[in-house]
């Protein structure tokens, strides 16, 4: 599974490599900082310029109650996952977004498939170390998170970018390992904790 998650996060075309598992289950020592977005303007006021920043939504929600250290422990680790793995899944969208884009501009098949190429080389370069140290738990919490910033799932991004055979090979390999490409996030139901690191963690609040 860890190959697919790889292929996954770097840039969905990696699919075509095969899947293993992972049995690991110790946090990777590298990380990738979010950065804290603001807007920043101007008014005019009685003919001056006066700068003002908005700054990103702050959340309040009640303190958590664990019922043993136990939880606590699996709490912290979640926080401690989503700040790991939150950049990784925004990552796949901003790729998403911009070779769409670029992919467009391209006259036909043979410069699209070359770009391609050119991308994969180089964001496996660049990450292909970091996600190799992912476990099994920390890629089931990845595909999540890439569904609740691509608003789709694994699977779907899989099928775009090479086709419905191929996505449901993977598909099929995932399950073999615990992990289904198709899984949806659900903010309100199953996944509502996460939501909850999600929105504090982007907001610069832990």
């Amino acid at each position: 599974m860890r190959r697919l998650l790889l292929l996954m996060i770097l840039f969905p075309a990696f699919l075509s490599l095969a899947a293993r598992p992972v049995a690991v289950e110790k946090a990777p020592d590298d990380s990738v900082a979010l950065p804290i977005y603001v807007q920043v303007g101007k008014v005019k006021y009685k003919g001056d310029s006066i700068p003002h920043v908005i700054l990103p939504t702050l959340y309040k929600y009640p303190p958590m109650e664990f019922k043993n250290e136990a939880e606590r422990q699996e709490y912290n680790r979640l926080v401690s996952n989503i700040k790991l793995l939150l950049p990784m899944a925004k990552l796949v969208r901003y790729t998403i977004i911009e070779t769409y884009d670029y992919l467009r501009l391209l006259p036909d098949k043979k410069s699209r498939q070359a770009h391609i190429d050119r991308m994969e080389a180089d964001l496996k370069r660049r990450y292909g170390p970091m996600v190799r140290k992912l476990t099994r738990s920390q890629g089931r919490l990845l595909l999540k998170l890439i569904d609740r910033e691509c608003n789709q799932t694994g699977y779907n991004i899989a099928k775009a970018f090479i086709g419905s055979f191929r996505a449901n090979l993977y598909q099929s390999i995932g399950l073999l390992f615990g992990n289904s490409l198709s899984r949806h996030y659900d903010p309100n139901g199953d996944d509502r904790y996460t939501e909850r690191v999600v929105r504090l963690v982007e907001s610069g609040q832990i």
